[in-house]
């Protein structure tokens, strides 16, 4: 028996094969496709998929203006921030957000689902989410996935 057949192979950032993944947010609802976005960049659903290394994809979300919210999240969902200052609690329901910037309610629900460390921080700097069709990396040339397909 050939025991070198038998090693595990862990990923590391030479070995990473990082691809360009374009992700059309229209009609989908956004905790599903939040999810399936930190799985992307995360790299859970690669084969070579290791814990402490940032072995998931660059991954562009467009139309981040046409997401749905289910029930009546749009108006009793809330966002709450602290100034630092005693009393200093903010809130902005998730209309509100809406109406500031569209790009943040999908940003901020993939940051929450990614590690809360340095590897995390380094995750999200490989998303992307442009309102609109229009987005800044054509010269990557973007795969345009399906998020059914993704587990």
């Amino acid at each position: 028996m050939d025991t070198l057949s038998y090693k595990t192979i862990s990923a590391n950032k030479a070995t990473v094969n990082k691809q360009w993944v374009l992700i059309d947010a229209e009609g989908q609802t956004l905790g599903r496709l939040a999810s399936k976005v930190a799985i992307l960049l995360r790299g859970k659903h690669k084969t070579n998929f290791t814990p402490h290394v940032d072995c998931g994809d660059n991954v562009i979300v467009i139309n981040s203006e046409k997401i749905v919210l289910s029930g009546n999240k749009w108006t009793e969902k809330s966002y709450i921030r602290h100034t630092g200052y005693p009393g200093g609690q903010r809130s902005l329901t998730a209309t509100e957000m809406f109406a500031k910037d569209p790009t943040r309610l999908v940003e901020k629900s993939v940051k929450g689902m990614l590690p809360k460390n340095k590897l995390g921080a380094a995750l999200f700097r490989n998303l992307n989410v442009v309102a609109g069709t229009a987005h800044s990396h054509e010269a990557q040339k973007p795969k345009a996935i399906n998020l059914n397909e993704v587990n």
